[in-house]
């Protein structure tokens, strides 16, 4: 029997060893994939917006967020610590703070894949050694319910545990595959069989347990990594059992919201409308299309493209942010939090947009990407990436916005009466969900910024990089992006290695790039090149080979659709795929955003300012500021009274980076 299970072991160490080998990220061995992930690694930015992001990320946010979670303030690592038996103490922080801190360890190892620090190892070998040793015999491993004497495992789900669960599991392979080390993964086996012996079978006791679903995620990557079959039908399981069961309280559901809240009142396969807590029903989405990308289920598929269209046309701000109120109802009346309410239905200044939210739009959207192959996909999570995403975290890397609203206005809102909604960033949240998720996206989204359709390489993202990769046969390629995008639309990409036979070149032409131009060794491609589509090329490349993208950067006002009551004759200012905003300090004194409509006569001016939060291209605005202010909730109106001023325009990302300030990305406009 000993020699049967250490033989069962080493084909698992095998299977395992074939994964590692190949430094597979995400997708890029599934089977119904039409644009696979590149390996971990293959990409690394180079100069420009996200290698300047990137240096940020080494240089600040992973260190920085490591000393909160190891110390007293953040707690996290105490809290095994307590767990092992290494320290005295309790649980503290919120009942999701192990996710937390799995989250910053998956950011630390995408850093460690690109520079090669052995510190980081070590740091991160070292709390992994602490995490074993918290872990129970039989696998279990929740710190927020082992340090609490009046609570079982699996009483109730808002204890979180599905949820710090995930996040092991996509660590732990993240970590495996980067590093080939089992210390990690090891762990992670031992947790995710122990969820399978509770969940893999049918009991209603626990059939509404998994509502916080980065579980699926992780028991997919599970399965990518090991080739366990049942990591991957516990997944589906999970997802089964959404809208299969009454929706009625239950001690297992006590003390958290039901219904469309978890997404359980509809099953997935027949959701047309994305419902309930907003990070909850992104990473639900984005599980269910990994279990696409490994089955291939149309109707899942169909499911989740009606979902996809629901959030980005009607539910979706300028941004890309989504969750639109703090609290609020569903279309069929259920209580919601932090999430989706009404279609159109867009508030600025109370607008919650929790980071978190708008990671896992750019998270759901990339997997979609890689399923359906269209440049959509990618248009919506480069719009999250450098909007709604990046306003989540100073420019420094060490302070934080949990939401992310439209408009702030100084004393409109009691912030003493809110847990998550600050009028400016803050260096430790309580809620600490949204820093590590912002920090490891910035950390690894140089593996999104390329993808490997059947014959050839697919390029989503434009900034100053290089990659080395394998295309699907097996053949070498290497490419060389220079660029200064955002700020400038020209893109020059050389082939440094690549095979002699044809293959595609896929260049994503944005929505917004209208009237854009590629050219390959200074000539025109006869390739339809349209805005919000891949420009295709086949060709038989060779060394040295030069495409020149020319994308032009107008500067355009954008208007919501006439059900967007909050922005009716409003406008918004974008450049590219970056979104604009006025910040009082660019305003007279004494003036406030309110004060402020913008001329739809006069010119915008785009300035690049190297020298300015970071090096951005503000926009010179007219604007119009009114002066015959009155009092009274309704007052009678006349003619306006009016003070022209000339503004810059900062994208709205890089907002609250000069003091606590008043902002509005949509103005009134006057023509």
């Amino acid at each position: 029997m000993k020699r049967f299970v250490l033989t069962l072991l080493g084909v698992a160490a095998m299977q395992m060893s074939i994964a590692q080998d190949k430094g597979i990220l995400g997708h890029a061995e599934s089977p119904h994939v039409k644009l696979k992930s590149i390996n971990i690694g293959d990409c690394q930015w180079t100069e420009g917006f996200w290698a300047d992001k990137f240096h940020v990320c080494e240089e600040s946010m992973v260190p920085y967020m490591g000393q909160v979670l190891k110390g007293d303030v953040g707690h996290a690592y105490n809290n095994f610590k307590i767990a092992a038996g290494m320290k005295e103490g309790k649980h503290q922080g919120m009942r999701w703070h192990d996710g937390d801190f799995y989250k910053w360890m998956e950011a630390s190892m995408y850093v460690y894949a690109q520079n090669k620090d052995p510190q980081i190892l070590k740091d991160i070998d070292e709390c992994i050694a602490v995490i074993a040793q918290a872990q129970e015999e039989d696998g279990y491993l929740q710190t927020q319910v082992q340090l609490n004497p009046k609570v079982d495992r699996y009483e109730n789900r808002k204890y979180h545990e599905m949820y710090n669960t995930g996040h092991l599991l996509t660590s732990a392979c993240i970590h495996y595959r980067i590093t080939g080390q089992r210390n990690f993964l090891d762990i992670a086996i031992k947790h995710a069989d122990q969820l399978y012996s509770v969940f893999g079978h049918e009991n209603k006791h626990y059939a509404r347990f998994g509502f916080n679903q980065t579980q699926i995620m992780g028991l997919v990557e599970m399965y990518r990594t090991t080739r366990d079959e049942k990591y991957l039908k516990l997944a589906e399981r999970f997802i089964n059992n959404r809208g299969k069961y009454k929706v009625e309280e239950t001690p297992t559901t006590e003390g958290y919201p039901i219904g469309d809240m978890v997404q359980e009142r509809t099953a997935l396969r027949e959701a047309d409308e994305a419902v309930g807590h907003a990070v909850l029903a992104l990473y639900y989405y984005a599980g269910a299309a990994d279990v696409v990308a490994e089955t291939g289920e149309q109707e899942l598929l169909d499911a989740l493209n009606r979902l996809w269209e629901n959030v980005t046309e009607k539910k979706m701000y300028v941004t890309g942010a989504c969750g639109q109120a703090h609290y609020g109802a569903s279309t069929n009346r259920d209580m919601i939090e932090e999430g989706f309410i009404d279609e159109y239905m867009m508030p600025n200044m109370t607008a919650y947009n929790e980071t978190c939210a708008n990671v896992c739009n750019s998270m759901f959207s990339y997997r979609m990407l890689g399923l359906e192959g269209k440049s959509k996909y990618a248009d919506v999570m480069e719009l999250v990436l450098f909007n709604s995403g990046l306003s989540g975290i100073s420019l420094e890397g060490k302070d934080y916005f949990y939401s992310n609203p439209l408009r702030m206005v100084d004393g409109a809102r009691d912030y003493n009466h809110h847990n998550t909604e600050t009028p400016h960033r803050e260096p430790y949240l309580d809620c600490f969900c949204c820093p590590p998720n912002i920090v490891r996206t910035v950390a690894k989204m140089s593996a999104w910024a390329y993808s490997l359709p059947k014959n050839g390489v697919a390029v989503n993202l434009y900034g100053g990089n290089k990659l080395e990769t394998k295309l699907q046969d097996g053949s070498k390629i290497a490419l060389t992006q220079e660029t200064n995008y955002p700020w400038d639309g020209a893109v020059k990409i050389t082939l440094d290695q690549c095979k002699k036979g044809e293959f595609d070149v896929m260049l994503r032409i944005p929505d917004w790039a209208k009237g854009a131009t590629v050219k390959v060794n200074g000539e025109a491609v006869t390739t339809a090149v349209n805005a919000g589509e891949f420009a295709t090329i086949n060709r038989k490349w060779k060394k040295g080979d030069v495409i020149d993208l020319d994308m032009p950067m107008e500067t355009v006002f954008m208007e919501g659709h006439p059900r967007i009551e909050e922005v009716r004759n409003q406008v918004a200012v974008k450049r590219g795929p970056v979104v604009y905003c006025i910040e009082t300090p660019d305003l007279p004194a004494n003036a406030k955003v309110l004060d402020v409509y913008i001329d739809g006569n006069a010119p915008l001016k785009a300035n690049y300012k190297g020298d300015f939060l970071g090096g951005v291209t503000t926009i010179e605005a007219k604007l119009k500021i009114r002066e015959d202010k009155k009092d009274g909730m309704y007052r009678q109106v006349g003619k306006p009274v009016w003070k022209d001023y000339t503004a810059q325009l900062v994208p709205y990302f890089s907002w609250s980076n000069r003091g606590t300030a008043e902002m509005t990305v949509f103005m009134p406009v006057v023509w």
